[in-house]
């Protein structure tokens, strides 16, 4: 199977591509510049094209049988995936897959959660056999607290006391690519990881890990809106901040009919978090 892979140089998108190549689909991987196709492994094939210039993707989409979907966070994050879902229809495209977001009542008042709302309407209505994934946090956001973690101790990610179920992006590559082999789609899929940790349980697993304390940041969204306030532009953060705090107020969980659906499409249960962590610790080190 032929399958676009849009934001495949990313976290989820390099996955997924990942994935469709291992089981022996052909990947074609959309970037927005030559430069980050020259850094793809040797052998995937690449197309240059951009969510917000739709005059590129009809090229981009001609030929494949599916389109995994993800549009950056963005101020108009919304109008590019929209853009993606129409040059996907009039590709005639027979498999669309969507990255969304885990979106539980209430949680529509994060700015890019809400983005989403309409782009998920637009893949239902596509008329391709479609799926939407609906992940929560990433283990892998880790990746980018290296120094903190392991030079200054602290875990920094205000996941609150509440927890999330936190998931691998391994699980969502298999995700997307067993909906690609349903011509029908599957539907709403959540994806989860298999229990919900707050910020001192993932402090406590580093902590484990590294053999020294790692403590937990802590909730003051203060505090860590200045600490990342050279590293987010100021609409990204406020974004940012309203999610956290959704997170510090009701965490994000699964419930047992989540893990079901998920597990109906994954055909594996979870991975787990004291796992990935276990590998990126040992990242760290070498």
């Amino acid at each position: 199977m032929k399958v676009l892979v849009i934001g495949g140089t990313g976290t989820v998108g390099s996955a997924v591509a990942a994935e469709l190549r291992a089981r022996g689909h052909e990947p074609r991987v959309m970037t927005r510049s030559a430069e980050k196709a020259r850094q793809l492994p040797a052998g995937v094939a690449h197309v240059v094209g951009d969510l917000e210039n739709p005059a590129t993707l009809p090229a981009a989409m001609s030929g494949v049988d599916g389109v995994f979907l993800l549009a950056p966070v963005a101020r108009n994050e919304t109008a590019q995936a929209l853009a993606g879902v129409e040059a996907a229809k009039q590709a005639r495209v027979g498999r669309l897959v969507y990255l969304s977001v885990a979106m539980p009542p209430g949680s529509e008042v994060i700015p890019h959660f809400a983005s989403k709302i309409p782009v998920e309407q637009a893949v239902q209505a596509s008329g391709a056999g479609w799926t939407v994934l609906r992940p929560n946090n990433f283990y892998q956001n880790d990746r980018w607290l290296r120094d903190a973690i392991v030079k200054f101790g602290v875990y920094p990610q205000p996941l609150g006391p509440r927890g999330l179920n936190r998931v691998d992006v391994r699980d969502i590559a298999d995700a997307a690519v067993n909906a690609f082999a349903l011509g029908r789609g599957a539907g709403i899929v959540p994806l989860h990881g298999p229990r919900g940790m707050t910020g001192d349980d993932t402090a406590r697993v580093y902590s484990e890990l590294l053999g020294r304390t790692v403590r937990y940041g802590g909730d003051d969204l203060d505090v860590w809106a200045q600490q990342v306030s050279s590293v987010y532009p100021a609409w990204m953060a406020a974004d940012f901040r309203i999610m956290y705090d959704y997170f510090i107020r009701f965490g994000l969980h699964a419930s047992g009919r989540d893990f079901a659906a998920q597990e109906a499409l994954l055909g594996h249960a979870p991975r787990a978090f004291e796992a990935y962590a276990a590998e990126l610790v040992k990242e760290w080190g070498r």
